[in-house]
């Protein structure tokens, strides 16, 4: 998630904003090749675009603020003693992964949106570099979301499709999420690459920008090429394809589940051994399931527009995608922001745990915290199972 989401095609989006959102350079060049008569869509994109652009600013600061403070929330309840669980260790990584990325957001908006300077002292080395990094840094980060969200959701499917034999514990999560870390940044190698810091000459003044890297011009654009291949297919579509997949697998088992607990609730023993876990199990499921459900809502349409810009050429990334680039910016900004608000309405435990940790004390003697009916046995139970939040 990055200026315009990610980069896309043989240019980053992240750059192309980045830089055009004070009357940039960079691009200028690519968007001016492109006729006055639309050819893929029409002027109303452009006119969207001129319009959100003035609210965009403010909409992803109180975003990115708010989206700050609750992934700090998720990370402070979800490492306490008694939260320890496979599915919330990935739950941490994510919330820490979100917060970099909304941490990092804050001064590239500040300066790209709302701080009104001479184009002179807007475009100097040092924020050429620094938006070289909001690139490169935003970029990995989200991959690694990505890369956690299909973790997230092959760990739930093994849960509930398979809930002896696909017990994954803490250990082996934290390898996972390592890994995730570690193959993030490698994805994004191609992106570190594609880009670099120039120098453009205006009017007698020296302005730095960020463009395509002539390594990333040599050869044909081959790298410019694998950039886009990389971003598209192996980023974008392959996690949404996999997500999909998973979540009509997890919906499956679910009502799987269901039609064999009704089975077995006709004999009175067999319901009088319903355990309480299974239903938690399922409000658990359903609560991430919506994580996931949000997360593609957010990440298909960058990804089937990455993908069209590809085949389609500079015209319709000019016309089509650009247009929508701060859309889904602040898209991809709520959906890293809004966990919190799933966590507290969907799961009891989360709930509980958040008020002993923040509730202040003085209020203790009158307000009753209403205890976990499994918290004493979280920890013991997770090397058996994969505890629900």
């Amino acid at each position: 998630m990055t200026t315009t989401t990610e980069a896309i095609l043989a240019v980053s989006e992240e750059v192309l904003n980045g830089t055009n959102s004070n009357e940039t350079l960079t691009g200028e060049a690519d968007v001016a090749n492109v006729t006055s008569e639309a050819q893929f869509c029409g002027p109303g994109l452009q006119h969207f675009q001129a319009g959100y652009r003035e609210v965009h600013a403010y909409l992803s600061l109180l975003v990115c603020v708010f989206g700050s403070v609750a992934n700090s929330l998720n990370i402070a309840v979800l490492t306490r003693r008694e939260m320890v669980s496979a599915t919330n260790s990935i739950l941490t990584a994510l919330a820490v992964a979100d917060l970099l990325v909304m941490v990092e957001y804050v001064p590239y908006a500040l300066h790209t949106y709302l701080l009104k300077r001479p184009r002179a002292r807007s475009y100097t080395y040092a924020w050429a570099v620094f938006v070289l990094f909001h690139s490169n840094f935003a970029q990995v980060c989200h991959t690694v979301s990505i890369l956690l969200t299909v973790e997230l959701a092959v760990w739930r499917y093994l849960a509930v499709a398979h809930p002896r034999r696909g017990q994954v514990g803490v250990a082996r999560t934290l390898a996972a999420v390592a890994a995730a870390y570690l193959l993030g940044p490698l994805l994004c190698a191609p992106h570190f690459l594609a880009f670099e810091v120039a120098e453009v000459r205006e009017r007698g003044a020296t302005l730095h920008v960020v463009q395509m890297s002539r390594l990333s011009r040599a050869a044909g654009g081959l790298l410019a090429d694998l950039n886009f291949w990389v971003y598209a297919v192996a980023v974008k579509l392959a996690p949404c394809a996999a997500l999909t997949a998973l979540s009509l697998s997890i919906v499956a088992a679910l009502l799987e589940t269901k039609r064999r607990r009704r089975q077995l609730a006709l004999a009175a023993a067999a319901a009088a051994r319903q355990p309480a876990k299974e239903r938690q199990t399922e409000r658990t499921t359903r609560m991430l399931l919506a994580v996931l459900l949000l997360f593609l809502a957010t990440e298909l349409p960058q990804g089937v527009l990455g993908l069209l810009s590809g085949l389609l050429g500079q015209r319709f990334f000019a016309e089509c995608y650009l247009p929508l680039g701060e859309l889904m910016d602040g898209l991809a900004l709520l959906n890293s922001a809004v966990n919190f608000v799933l966590y507290c309405s969907m799961s009891r435990q989360f709930r509980v745990t958040f008020c002993q940790l923040f509730r202040p004390r003085a209020l203790g003697r009158w307000i009753p915290v209403e205890a976990s009916h499994d918290a004493n046995n979280t920890t013991t139970n997770n090397a058996t199972q994969v505890t629900q939040l």
